[in-house]
C-alpha cells in the first residue's frame, strides 16, 4: 500500500509513518518542518527506513496539487498537518485559519481533481463541540464528570466552534464530511481527543500529558490552568494507529462517516491524577502553580467511542496508567532530545 501522510514529521505523523514503513508500505511524508521537534522526528524516521519526503506548506495550493497529482496512485492520505494549539489560534487567528481550514481545503481539492479513489482520513478534534457549557458537569471524587452522559459525548452532539482553533478545525471537519456527500470522495473524519505518546514534544500550550512528563523528568515547574480537576479521555498513540489501520481496512463502512476518537469513559484522567502518578514515579513532589482557566477549555471531555467499536471493531487498549508509564520511561531514556 502507498500512503501520503501530511504532517508526517509531527508527533502523530512520525509514529504513523514508522508503523507503515515497518509493514512494508510505501510512504510519502509531506511536512513543512515548522513545528518544534519536527526536524528531530524527520531525522529519526530517516534512520528507520525508506520513504519519500516532500517539503511542503499545506497552504501552498500549487505545491499540494502537484504532490497529490504525482502520487495519485496512493491508496490513502492521512491528513495530520495542522496548527494544533488553542492559545496560538487566539494570538494569530489568520495563520491558524490558513493552515487548518485553507490547508485542508487545498488537500481535498487536490484529491478531488487528481486522485478521486484515494481514501482521506482527517484528524479533527473534540474542540468542534466547544466548551459544552450546556451539559451538566459535576465534581465527583476530585474530578469533573458529565452528569447526564455516562458514556461520553457522541457524534450527534451539536457543533459549537469555540476559539479560532475550534472554528478552523471545525470548518475543515465539515468540508471533509461534505466532500464525501457532494463529490463522493472516500473521506473519514476523526474527532480526536487527547492523544499522547512517543516522540511528542509537548509544550505548555499543547500536549499536556507529554508536557507534564517532560517537565517532571527535566525538573521544570508546571503551571495548571484552572483547578486541575479537568478530565480528558486520553488515548495512547499505538491505539490511535490501530484505529487508522481499521478505518483503511473497513473504508467501505467508514467512508463519509464521523467518529469520536479517544480513550472513552474507561480511560479517563484528570490533570491532578496525572501529577500524582508522576510524583510517585519520580519519587518527589512536583513544583506546581495555578493560573486562570484558558479560553475554550472544557472542564471535562469524554468520547463515546461506541460507533468506532461497532463499525470498525476498534476500542482503546492502553490504560492511562500503562501509557503514562511507557511515555515516562521513554522520556527518561531520551531526555537529551528535549
Amino acid at each position: 500500500m502507498k500512503l501520503i501522510i501530511t504532517g508526517g514529521a509531527g508527533f502523530i505523523g512520525c509514529n504513523t509513518v514508522r508503523r507503515h514503513m515497518a509493514a512494508g508500505d510505501e510512504v510519502v511524508v509531506l511536512d513543512d518542518l515548522s513545528r518544534p521537534g519536527s526536524v528531530k522526528n524527520l531525522a529519526w524516521l530517516q534512520g528507520q527506513g525508506r520513504f519519500v519526503f516532500e517539503r511542503c506548506d499545506i497552504r501552498d495550493w500549487n505545491r499540494v496539487s502537484e504532490i497529490v497529482h504525482r502520487h495519485k496512485d496512493a491508496s490513502a492520505v492521512l491528513h495530520l498537518a495542522a496548527q494544533v494549539a488553542v492559545t496560538t489560534s487566539v494570538t494569530d487567528p489568520r495563520s491558524d485559519f490558513e493552515v487548518n481550514a485553507l490547508g485542508t481545503f487545498n488537500l481535498l481539492e487536490a484529491v478531488r481533481l487528481h486522485a478521486r479513489d484515494t481514501i482521506v482520513l482527517y484528524a479533527s478534534t473534540n474542540k468542534v463541540y466547544g466548551g459544552l457549557e450546556h451539559l451538566g458537569v459535576e465534581e465527583r471524587g476530585g474530578r469533573y464528570q458529565l452528569r447526564d452522559l455516562a458514556q461520553g459525548v457522541g457524534e450527534d452532539q451539536p457543533l459549537d466552534f469555540h476559539s479560532p482553533y475550534g472554528c478552523s478545525k471545525g470548518a475543515a471537519d465539515q468540508y471533509v464530511r461534505d466532500y464525501a456527500r457532494i463529490y463522493g470522495l472516500r473521506t473519514v473524519c476523526l474527532r480526536q481527543s487527547c492523544i499522547y505518546g512517543y516522540r511528542q514534544f509537548g509544550v505548555e500550550d499543547q500536549g499536556w500529558v507529554a508536557w507534564f512528563i517532560i517537565a517532571t523528568v527535566l525538573g521544570r515547574p508546571i503551571t495548571i490552568y484552572g483547578d486541575g480537576k479537568q478530565v480528558r479521555d486520553v488515548l495512547f498513540i499505538e491505539d490511535l494507529c490501530d484505529l487508522y489501520d481499521a478505518v483503511i481496512a473497513k473504508v467501505d463502512r467508514a467512508a463519509g462517516q464521523i467518529y469520536n476518537v479517544g480513550g472513552g469513559r474507561t480511560f479517563q484522567l484528570s490533570l491532578l491524577e496525572l501529577i500524582a502518578q508522576l510524583e510517585q514515579m519520580a519519587g518527589r513532589r512536583i513544583e506546581l502553580k495555578f493560573d486562570a482557566w484558558r479560553p475554550g477549555d472544557q472542564p471535562v471531555f469524554l468520547c463515546d467511542v461506541s460507533r468506532a467499536a461497532r463499525d470498525l471493531g476498534w476500542s482503546p487498549r492502553t490504560s492511562p496508567e500503562a501509557g503514562v508509564e511507557k511515555l515516562y520511561r521513554w522520556v527518561l531514556e531520551n531526555r537529551d532530545i528535549f
